[in-house]
């Protein structure tokens, strides 16, 4: 079991209609893992930074989930707020939710810059706003690499 923050990005989301944050703590739950943290957080890199320094500070989360403030707007601030913070970036995760997304969205999936990493120890996802982006990486991605049974390696059992 995996202790996880949930945050949503958003400028006009509240906690009656975050359908992204209430998918994914429901795909986290129903994985068996812990939902410790539900946050909203407005789309500004400074407010962005102290939600995600927070859960990166926290020895009891070991995973972020976010959703929304990736896209190519001038206003989604995501990827440059956190993207600073990785020890090490996950290049792959977003090269493969883009080939992902793109079998259901085509071209368009190239304006997603959802980002991953890993910040003292804390494992960090980055989507899309929109439930069916998240369903589609937790779908194609991050339930199994969020499982220790995964083989041949999953992020779960990192050392």
């Amino acid at each position: 079991m995996l202790t996880c923050a949930v945050i949503t990005v958003s400028n006009s989301r509240t906690s009656d209609n975050d359908d992204a944050g209430d998918l994914l703590s429901m795909h986290l739950t129903e994985a068996g893992h812990r939902v410790l943290r539900r946050e909203i957080v407005f789309d500004d890199i400074y407010q962005l930074r102290r939600a995600f320094s927070e859960c990166i500070a926290d020895p009891q989360i070991d995973v972020v989930l976010s959703s929304g403030g990736t896209g190519f707007a001038r206003h989604n601030a995501v990827p440059q707020a956190v993207g600073v913070l990785f020890d090490q970036e996950i290049v792959g995760f977003g090269e493969l939710f883009r080939q992902l997304s793109y079998n259901e969205i085509g071209a368009a999936a190239i304006q997603s810059r959802c980002v991953a990493g890993i910040a003292n120890d804390t494992l960090i996802f980055c989507l899309p706003g929109s439930p069916n982006a998240c369903s589609l990486a937790w779908n194609h991605i991050l339930r199994a690499q969020l499982d220790h049974r995964t083989r041949p390696c999953n992020f779960a059992c990192r050392s």
